[in-house]
């Protein structure tokens, strides 16, 4: 997976520039800073990003370069997803089936980021401090450091262990599970030296939540544990998200109660 998101990324410009969109209702497209406009510095990476939340990939929208190795990955991530949530839902006290019953490993992105070597690293990042706002975060990354979570104010490497992944609760797992799980600051440094090259698959809920009440699972909230978060829609969550920069207010915190 990782030897195809550098082999799209270092092909002739002219190849990426077919792939290229800012258009949010494109299932596959090539962009950089999806808050470009929005943010008031720009991050140092380009992003190809394959969004599935209603059905699976069709491989004929793949960058020809790097099809084979996604759909493959795409296949490992859904029984990983589904594997991880049975798990959550038995800490939280659930049935295992409970948040695969919800949707929860339904939909999900891939976003793949290539972090080139910067000139001058220490005048921007490869992406701000945010934590992710989906449900739950699987990443991969190539053996360059530069990934960091935030603990007690400070920030600490998370070096890159080979066939590893790393497991992030977003900011709706916090939500679902009324706070018992806390989604994680963080963010990715420049280098002067790279390609740095990762690949998130976040699972934000199939599309048919969208338009459904989303909040705190009932099991969960009881009288000594009342809800910390009002209901909301998950459309509505979404725009306010990608109508913001990333380094802003999280949409997580126009619900607390």
């Amino acid at each position: 997976m990782i030897e195809g998101i550098r082999l799209f990324n270092e092909q002739d410009l002219e190849l990426k520039k077919e792939m290229y969109s800012r258009d949010s209702a494109k299932k596959v497209r090539f962009h950089s800073n999806f808050d470009l406009y929005t943010s008031k510095t720009a991050d140092w990476r380009d992003t190809l990003q394959l969004t599935f939340l209603d059905s699976d990939p069709d491989p004929s929208q793949m960058p020809p370069v790097c099809r084979k190795s996604t759909m493959e990955y795409f296949k490992h991530m859904k029984r990983l997803g589904e594997a991880l949530f049975e798990l959550l839902s038995e800490a939280l006290g659930l049935q295992p089936d409970h948040l695969n019953s919800i949707g929860c490993s339904k939909g999900c992105s891939i976003v793949t980021h290539y972090y080139p070597p910067c000139p001058q690293p220490e005048l921007t990042l490869g992406v701000r401090k945010h934590a992710d706002a989906g449900i739950l975060t699987v990443l991969l990354q190539n053996h360059m450091s530069g990934l960091q979570v935030l603990h007690d104010s400070q920030w600490f490497d998370v070096h890159p262990t080979r066939g590893g992944l790393i497991i992030n609760v977003g900011d709706l797992l916090q939500v679902l599970s009324n706070n018992k799980f806390k989604s994680v600051k963080h963010r990715v440094i420049s280098s002067h030296v790279g390609p740095r090259i990762s690949v998130a698959c976040f699972f934000s809920g199939h599309a048919s939540l969208l338009d459904k009440p989303f909040g705190p699972i009932k099991k969960l909230i009881s009288e000594a544990n009342p809800p910390r978060y009002e209901e909301f829609l998950l459309k509505e969550y979404f725009a306010k998200f990608f109508a913001s920069s990333i380094d802003t207010k999280p949409p997580i915190d126009y619900y607390k109660l």
